[in-house]
């Protein structure tokens, strides 16, 4: 396809020509309807012409009679004008006047018409007037018209002007087409190039901006904003990829050597037994790393899980603090919470609550120093209000995470030197911050002085608050907190 073809067929130079063509009728429609009342403000100026003529010279005639008329008549055709005069007996016998005869038209006719008529000494009928017959008393016929010639001169001229407009119209238009499409098809052209780079798999690339904030310029910037989105979730994929390649090598390898061991070693029932128990709960912890990841890549896609509703967050703070009472004091902690003020959410209740449970049971296993004094050893568990806002808040007194690190905890399998000695996949942060963006909130880590303080906020529901049948977080959350 020529380079002008592709011109002509693109939409901005056929929208161009539909408005042409939507202009030059509207213009037309303009330029007619000023014609057509330019002519009919000269029709009813001519006819009152007329009217005042044929009242003058009936006074005339009642004055002098028809002697006076027809005197009247000579000189007035004796000066060079448009208007016409006539008188003729009943019959049609003309008396006086420079008409050379009444016109078929006005016999029998008292309107005002449009007629054509022939001076004396004419052969034939060359001339268009508006005329008007009027009997006098005694049976005498007065005709009294005016010549139209400036009638029919400016119609020519509304015509010609017409014809020129649209020419200039059309000519302009095109012109402008061409001009806007040959600009909209570069920009298009541009965007066309970056997107086929993209497909062959240049995720780099971007669309090109004009930076006139047009609405091309919009849709480049929502696709860019797409782009941004879709390499971070293939950069996820494939940090993901690799880290299920390294991090669960270890413990696939170790099942195999169990279960290698299991064949191969004579050992009694007993012990048999004890191996494939083993087994089994090293394929436990395998399949809950493995659903931590899937519920993970939901949250992050936004999928929504069932059983979203309203729901009480300070009541989830208060269970999961129950819940883990028992396990502090195990670990000889103080486990504070502070959930007092109602705030209602809209969301998945168990989410949440597995968000939280993760972050205590970090905070449990990685806040509390061995060596910390009876003040160091305590968690802090509180909901609390912030604006619009509810937060949920898990402080330790550990070592805290430094700041340089905050970004990439929160990534899939990301374990700190400190923490790499315990158990544990990495997968407890990240769950917590693609929980808080399903929700459309947010997960912030900050300093506790000493410690970490991880805060996921949520957006208030201001609806009326619905009454939630009581979930058991119990059922959900040692798989999670196993698996974190």
């Amino acid at each position: 396809m020529t380079a002008l073809g592709k011109l002509f067929r693109t939409t901005v130079f056929k929208l161009s020509l539909a408005y042409l063509c939507v202009f030059a009728i509207g213009a037309g429609l303009v330029l007619g309807g000023v014609g057509w009342n330019v002519e009919k403000l000269i029709d009813e100026q001519i006819g009152q012409t007329i009217d005042a003529d044929i009242r003058g010279l009936s006074e005339q005639y009642s004055e002098g009679g028809i002697r006076q008329l027809v005197e009247v008549i000579q000189r007035r055709t004796r000066r060079p004008s448009a208007s016409l005069y006539l008188v003729t007996t009943y019959a049609g016998v003309p008396v006086a006047g420079n008409v050379a005869a009444l016109p078929d038209q006005v016999v029998g006719n008292r309107d005002l018409v449009e007629v054509s008529y022939q001076l004396a000494g004419e052969d034939t009928p060359r001339h268009r007037a508006l005329a008007r017959v009027f009997v006098l008393p005694g049976g005498f016929r007065l005709l009294v018209g005016h010549d139209i010639e400036d009638r029919e001169t400016l119609r020519g001229i509304l015509a010609r002007a017409l014809l020129t407009s649209l020419f200039w119209l059309v000519l302009i238009g095109t012109i402008g087409g061409v001009f806007v499409a040959r600009r909209v098809l570069k920009r298009v052209d541009a965007i066309s190039e970056s997107a086929r780079a993209i497909m062959t798999g240049d995720l780099t690339k971007r669309l090109p901006l004009a930076g006139t904030g047009d609405e091309l310029d919009r849709l480049a910037d929502s696709v860019n904003v797409m782009l941004e989105r879709i390499t971070a979730l293939m950069a996820g994929l494939k940090e993901v990829s690799d880290n299920i390649a390294h991090d669960l090598k270890t413990p696939l390898t170790r099942l195999r050597i169990d279960a290698e061991q299991a064949l191969r070693a004579r050992t009694s029932p007993e012990e048999q037994r004890a191996a494939l128990e083993k087994i089994i709960e090293e394929s436990d912890g395998l399949i809950r790393i493995f659903n931590a990841l899937l519920m993970i890549a939901r949250a992050e896609a936004g999928t929504q899980p069932d059983g979203m509703s309203d729901f009480d967050v300070s009541e989830v703070a208060r269970d999961v603090g129950e819940l883990y009472d028992a396990l502090a004091e195990q670990h000889e902690v103080k486990l504070i919470v502070s959930a007092d003020e109602p705030m209602m959410v809209h969301g998945n209740r168990e989410l949440v609550g597995q968000a939280l449970a993760n972050l205590t049971d970090n905070a449990l296993k990685y806040g509390v120093p061995d060596d910390a004094e009876a003040d160091g050893r305590s968690v802090i568990l509180e909901a609390r209000r912030n604006g619009e806002a509810a937060e949920l808040i898990v402080a330790d007194r550990g070592i805290g995470i430094l700041p340089a690190d905050r970004e990439r905890v929160v990534d899939r399998f990301v374990r700190l030197e400190n923490s790499r000695t315990r158990p544990g996949s990495g997968l407890g942060l990240s769950l917590a911050a693609a929980v808080a963006h399903l929700h459309g909130g947010q997960l912030r880590l900050e300093d506790n002085e000493p410690g970490l303080r991880v805060v996921i906020s949520l957006p208030l529901w201001h609806a009326a608050p619905m009454l939630q049948a009581p979930t058991q977080l119990t059922r959900a959350l040692p798989e999670l907190r196993e698996a974190s």
